[in-house]
């Protein structure tokens, strides 16, 4: 492709609305544009860089036995109902109605919808185990998109879904799956982790997730050195050490505490330290009001009390300030488990039953109450954890400290069980001739979300440097100046044999400063640059690798096999 007639619209400043480097990088080199909030386009570069990721994950579910197909993006409510989703998925599902006043919606997964075909088409176990994949856009009407493509309402998925006779069949399927994800992002070039995860509007009751590692991941990890284990934080288990001191229980006393309602405000009034606190945090649950009990000086973690519940996580917000009044009698900053009305049910972080003589509010304005404890002064449902975990918790594992990194989630499996062949009634026959819910996995890559990921580990302060194998061009022929013949001819040439040899091309011959090639040429992050200048008359060429910088000066003949080598490095195929 000659550059000259390359649709590639750079941008020279860095947009307002892009505040990570892989949205910065994408808008500035030209590949993508947005279209509306979370919404983009895909522009030629940007466009064969998806196309490469997305056929990287293609071969290797073809590889591990997987089949392709595509559904429909618009899918009818009556699936959805038949699971009960409908109403469970909440807000993010874009919905609509046909002229008949049928109702619809966008596809944010495909669970249904292909339990739906093979429950209709596969009948005997002699079929399984079977695995059918798509790779096609999904729609979630985010509440805040945000990040570029990191967080965006339209992106490009694959989502498998595998249907086995039994948990033994769908266990093997969930490895395979494993397997093949290890290959796509090692391909990808991706430094990442493998997770457990929590399965949210997915179900089952196994899922692990693929991190690629970055400071501007919206996910955090929490990993063990001296073990294997690694979550997010949505399922970490939240262990570490109760400082249990051997202070008798002391009668509760009322205090005074004008004006003081943050836990910051409590530690410099009582002079103590947060785990003195017992916070009570209230929540709206549909109709209903409970109140959650966690030690002072840690988070709640909401994926969790939302799993113990067992209701969708929209219908779980944190309580107004009209709420709050109304069950407690006072202002915000001071309820406590004590004189709560009787209809708002108490659930009790389990550390929280191990604190003595603590301090809480008093449910009424400026009033806190200290040296409470649970079962003498109030009870309610212990619950073992219900915290966020933080660096140095302990590993449930094997009880070394944990540590927190930030990921970029680009990859999920999940154990569903027969959670969807049970709600669809998706049967086969068994050897015995009996009826038997299929045993189903899924598994889902975000295909845009690993372009943007590429990008936050391969830049620099000049642009992408993309990994060979998903870069959108090879190779970069630069002509320094277009007026002379020498150089147009040796480029020319250069241009046509390397691609003749397979090799894709950028011929730079557009009538531009060096300086604004070079620069685009680094913001684009092409692999290798041929520069054609002022040594052309003498068959010198200058090759540069965008990844180190490396450069050298070289004979036109040497070209070719500079750039095997380069293919040769990345374990390529010319």
């Amino acid at each position: 492709m000659k550059m000259s007639k390359l649709y590639m619209p750079t941008l020279r400043e860095v947009p307002s609305e892009a505040e990570i480097p892989s949205h910065q990088l994408l808008l500035r080199a030209g590949m993508i544009r947005k279209l509306v909030s979370g919404v983009y386009s895909y522009l030629p570069l940007g466009h064969r860089v998806l196309k490469k990721i997305e056929n990287i994950v293609r071969e290797e579910m073809d590889r591990a036995g997987a089949q392709e197909l595509l559904m429909s993006a618009i899918q009818p409510a009556e699936l959805w109902q038949e699971t009960g989703r409908w109403s469970d998925f909440g807000p993010e599902m874009f919905r609509l109605k046909d002229r008949n006043e049928r109702q619809f919606c966008l596809g944010p997964t495909h669970e249904e919808i292909f339990t739906d075909v093979i429950r209709n088409e596969l009948k005997s176990y002699k079929q399984l185990p079977l695995n059918i994949y798509q790779i096609q856009t999904k729609y979630r009407d985010e509440k805040r998109p945000r990040f570029g493509l990191m967080r965006s309402r339209e992106f490009l998925m694959k989502d498998a879904y595998s249907f086995d006779k039994d948990e033994a069949g769908m266990e093997n399927s969930y490895r395979e799956m494993w397997e093949a994800y290890e290959r796509v992002f090692t391909r990808c070039k991706l430094k990442f982790k493998i997770v457990e995860g929590d399965s949210g509007a997915m179900g089952g009751n196994n899922s692990h997730e693929f991190m690629a590692m970055s400071d501007v991941g919206e996910s955090l990890v929490a990993y063990c050195d001296a073990c294997d284990y690694a979550a997010t934080d949505e399922k970490a288990a939240a262990v570490y050490d109760i400082n249990l001191s051997g202070e008798d229980i002391l009668p509760m006393e009322r205090i005074d505490t004008p004006n003081v309602g943050t836990i910051e405000d409590l530690i410099n009034f009582f002079n103590c330290g947060g785990e003195k606190f017992i916070k009570t945090l209230l929540y709206k649950v549909e109709d209903d009001v409970i109140a959650v009990l966690i030690p002072g000086d840690r988070e709640l973690n909401e994926t969790k009390l939302v799993n113990l519940l067992g209701v969708p996580e929209h219908l779980v917000e944190l309580a107004d300030e009209e709420t709050i009044k109304e069950v407690t009698g006072a202002n915000v900053g001071f309820a406590g488990p004590i004189g709560l009305k009787d209809d708002v049910k108490i659930y009790v972080d389990s550390r929280v039953t191990k604190m003595k003589n603590a301090i809480v509010g008093g449910n009424e304005t400026d009033i806190h109450i200290k040296n409470v404890n649970y079962g003498r002064d109030f009870t309610g449902e212990v619950v073992e954890d219900l915290l966020l975990v933080k660096l140095g918790d302990r590993c449930p594992k094997c009880g070394a400290e944990l540590k927190m990194d930030r990921g970029i989630e680009v990859g999920n499996i999940f154990q569903l069980g027969t959670k969807y062949s049970e709600g669809l009634n998706a049967t086969f026959l068994d050897e015995n001739g009996k009826d038997q819910k299929f045993v189903m996995g899924c598994y889902g890559i975000g295909v845009s979300r690993t372009l943007a990921a590429i990008i936050e580990q391969y830049h620099d302060d000049n642009g992408i440097i993309w990994p060979l194998v998903v870069a959108p061009y090879h190779v970069v022929i630069t002509v320094v100046n277009v007026k002379k013949e020498d150089q147009v001819q040796l480029a020319e040439k250069l241009y046509n044999e390397l691609s003749d040899m397979g090799i894709e091309v950028l011929l730079d011959d557009r009538k531009e400063r060096a300086g604004v090639k070079f620069n685009d040429a680094e913001l684009i992050g092409i692999p290798m640059r041929v520069t054609v200048g002022r040594d052309a008359s003498e068959g010198k060429v200058e090759f540069v690798l965008r990844d180190s910088g490396e450069k050298s000066t070289i004979d036109e003949k040497d070209v070719s096999e500079c750039v095997k080598r380069e293919f040769e490095r990345a374990k390529l195929k010319i």
